[in-house]
């Protein structure tokens, strides 16, 4: 076959099930179906290099995918969990506890919902208190990126917790002010 999408196409319809089955074998539904568009995007990309047979190198694309993923997942579970972990006595002493544990939720479930790049942002300006320079290199982008994905990380937790736009006192402040 000459033509690539012909061919693309021929290999879609002969190898997606057996991709997706592998996949739904290792997650949930939603994952294997992303997975497995995934998988042949990479095809897609990468058409004139495929190996015949093409079926034991889209099973290697979409094993190293749900590795990703699941990276992804644990990376983001860790950084929750170390969040989690930050709460001290002290701080429950220095509020009422009901209020602590409702707000505590309330932001590790909005932090849980924030993709893993909005949350990196604004770990690397709170926790580790990096000027916008130093966390613009560690996430590989430029400053002027940073400023504005750290902008608009803030803003998707703060409608995630229902503030608005406002600024939260726990959980929003940071050394940095805000890029505008």
């Amino acid at each position: 076959m000459d033509d690539p999408e012909e061919r693309f196409t021929d290999l879609y319809d002969r190898h997606y099930r057996s991709v997706l089955g592998y996949a739904l074998l290792r997650a949930d539904r939603d994952v294997a179906e992303d997975v497995s568009s995934e998988t042949f995007l990479v095809a897609w990309r990468r058409l004139a290099e495929l190996p015949e047979p093409p079926l034991p190198w889209l099973l290697g694309v979409a094993r190293n995918l749900l590795a990703k993923q699941r990276d992804s997942r644990h990376r983001r579970q860790a950084l929750v969990d170390r969040i989690t972990a930050l709460t001290t006595s002290r701080d429950h002493e220095a509020w009422d506890v009901a209020e602590h544990v409702v707000d505590r939720e309330t932001a590790l479930a909005a932090l849980s919902a924030l993709p893993e790049r909005d949350v990196e942002a604004m770990v690397f300006a709170t926790w580790y208190g990096l000027p916008p320079e130093q966390a613009a290199g560690v996430m590989g982008c430029s400053v002027r990126t940073y400023n504005v994905r750290l902008h608009r990380a803030r803003k998707r937790l703060a409608r995630a917790l229902g503030l608005d736009g406002g600024r939260h006192p726990r959980v929003l402040n940071t050394p940095l002010e805000d890029p505008r």
